[in-house]
């Protein structure tokens, strides 16, 4: 394996510093080139520190203007970006080779595109990409001839149990399902009377993973598991029907595959997202992630439930968008961040976030998605909907 130049599009947040984590450990295999965040100056400096990349970039000019400070007085060497034109400059270079989209929500989106038109090598663990814009990335990754690699756990996991030369062909191997696990999240078992009451502290304490604020929420929602549903029909070529969820609260299973012939395959590990993102960054070899190991007679025992729509009524709702396809899709993400915004900033009760996104789903009307302008049109329509009900 060649040495691979790496720009990590959300760097100083959970993915992306888990990929860092990953690229310590193997130094002869990767290279982090370029680092992306959005104002955390404190913990890029730390980065640009350790990792030295070639270029870094904020969302701010203010942020970046103080970051060029402190590396300008501690003498290293780094360009210092700002912008979204700057990303996409960046994931658009030629000395980049492997694109980690990180960038959480929609914010991720242009820059994602952009790389698939480069023909990267894409990981990625921005879901709302391909929810909002399925059939595009996948045509311009398909189109430019890249790669794209997801590390969602559960995707990655299905990644993992398919066949090698899967090509987006459930029926040639004889898939019937996917199933993707979910952990349930902390209100697993609340009673659905509690969840009014419920504030963004409590909803942002996983019970398994490390994540940031909002995808935290989206846990506590089963919204996240609900964009991983779509995010697998556009990956895997597979309708609703195909896609079942499952509560899995050890979170060791990452997701099974059912064939007609009655096996069902599964990939197991522990809850740590180096783990695929050590395979994305790897991939097609196999690489040391440094995660650690699985020991299931320690676990001692595997459950699962079914998910309970009527308390978590958000997964169902993307369901419905996913079948109805179009701009419905745009429309829920964009409900849902709003929503999930203003719980965070306690403007909005925990159980009132499925309401809003439900109410903006049934009062926008749907239509076809045809290029970039229509998704970004669908998306300020929904958001300025869904503050209007807010």
């Amino acid at each position: 394996m060649s040495r691979q130049n790496v720009a990590i599009l959300g760097s100083t947040g959970s993915v992306g510093i888990s990929t860092l984590e990953v690229i310590r450990h193997n130094p002869s295999k990767f290279r982090a080139f370029a680092l992306v965040a959005n104002t955390n100056v404190e913990k890029m400096f730390e980065q640009c520190v350790e990792f030295k990349p070639e270029v870094v970039c904020l969302a701010s000019e203010d942020a970046a203007k103080a970051l060029s400070l402190k590396l300008e007085n501690n003498r290293i060497n780094c360009t210092v970006l700002t912008g979204l034109e700057s990303i996409e400059d960046i994931v658009r270079s030629n000395s980049v080779d492997s694109v980690m989209a990180a960038i959480v929500g929609s914010a991720g989106l242009r820059s994602t595109l952009e790389a698939a038109k480069a023909g990267k090598k894409i990981m990625l663990a921005n879901k709302e990409s391909l929810v909002m814009a399925g059939d595009l990335l996948t045509n311009l990754v398909q189109k430019n001839k890249g790669l794209l690699l997801p590390i969602d756990s559960e995707h990655n996991a299905i990644f993992q149990v398919l066949p090698s030369n899967y090509g987006r062909d459930p029926k040639r191997h004889g898939i019937k399902k996917i199933i993707l696990t979910a952990s349930g999240g902390p209100f697993l078992h609340f009673h659905k009377s509690k969840l009014k009451t419920v504030n963004p502290t409590e909803a942002c304490e996983h019970p398994t993973w490390k994540m940031g604020k909002k995808i935290s929420v989206d846990s506590a929602t089963m919204m996240n598991k609900g964009l991983e549903v779509i995010e697998a029909s556009y990956l895997f070529n597979l309708s609703s029907e195909q896609i079942e969820v499952l509560i899995h609260p050890e979170s060791i299973i990452h997701s099974l595959v059912e064939y007609i012939d009655g096996s069902t395959l599964a990939q197991l590990g522990t809850p740590d997202m180096k783990t695929p993102i050590s395979y994305s960054l790897g991939f097609p070899e196999r690489i040391k992630s440094f995660s650690p190991n699985l020991s299931l007679s320690e676990i001692g025992k595997l459950s699962f439930l079914e998910p309970d729509l009527d308390k978590f009524p958000c997964l169902a709702l993307a369901y419905q968008a996913l079948n109805s396809g179009g701009r419905s899709l745009i429309y829920l993400n964009a409900a849902n961040e709003v929503a999930v915004a203003e719980f965070l900033n306690h403007s909005l009760d925990f159980t009132s976030i499925s309401t809003i996104i439900e109410k903006v789903l049934n009062h926008l009307p749907n239509a076809p998605i045809e290029n970039l302008d229509d998704i970004l049109e669908a998306d300020k329509m929904a958001r300025n909907s869904a503050f209007e009900l807010i």
